[in-house]
């Protein structure tokens, strides 16, 4: 009676080694990006929205009713998103780098919930009659959503957004007839003095 050989695995076939070096290069790629820095900070655009908020605290400031100074600032802020987007995707675009993928991605996914607090506080606040409070709500959230972003990006970003912090926190005890002052302050002076600082020295 023959004795059985030893059992054998099935012959595999060799990974092809351009299929190897192609999963390595991917893997380095990955790795690349998840370290990058986010780098499409728009300074020049940063700049353009620091001068329409100047605009803004003005036109504010001489409104004789809440709402109508409530008006004027949500009108800045649809200005302020439709100069930044376009100014952050043109820089990107020049940079070669993709604004909703690796640092650009993990930017976005920081910076918007501050964000968006801010607009459900803005509906909350209004309706309890506190409009007083917002200079101080809107310069803080958003300093914390540049701080948060800015985590993903160069160093100057999370310093501005600890500049705004501070004028919000100076805003919340404030006299409320400062409130247009402090916001002039911090979406326009800081944003135009750290927007050219980002212009100069980061590309634009």
């Amino acid at each position: 009676m023959a004795t059985p050989g030893p059992l054998r695995s099935p012959k595999r076939e060799p990974i092809p080694i351009d299929a190897r070096a192609a999963d390595h290069l991917r893997y380095i790629r990955e790795t690349m990006e998840s370290a990058a820095e986010f780098t499409a900070v728009p300074g020049w655009g940063g700049v353009a929205m620091g001068v329409t908020a100047l605009v803004a605290a003005f036109v504010a400031s001489r409104q004789t009713t809440p709402i109508a100074w409530l008006n004027v600032w949500l009108v800045e802020a649809f200005v302020a998103v439709a100069i930044a987007a376009p100014a952050a995707a043109t820089k990107a675009h020049r940079a070669n780098s993709a604004l909703f993928s690796g640092p650009g991605r993990k930017f976005v996914l920081s910076f918007a919930p501050p964000i968006v607090v801010g607009g459900l506080l803005t509906f909350a606040l209004y309706h309890a009659g506190l409009l007083a409070v917002l200079p101080g709500v809107w310069l803080l959230l958003y300093g914390t959503a540049i701080v948060t972003g800015g985590a993903f990006s160069v160093r100057v970003v999370p310093v501005m957004g600890l500049c705004l912090m501070v004028l919000g926190a100076a805003a919340l005890f404030a006299p409320s007839s400062w409130g247009d002052a402090l916001m002039a302050g911090g979406f326009g002076l800081v944003q135009i003095g750290f927007g050219w600082w980002i212009a100069r020295h980061y590309g634009g």
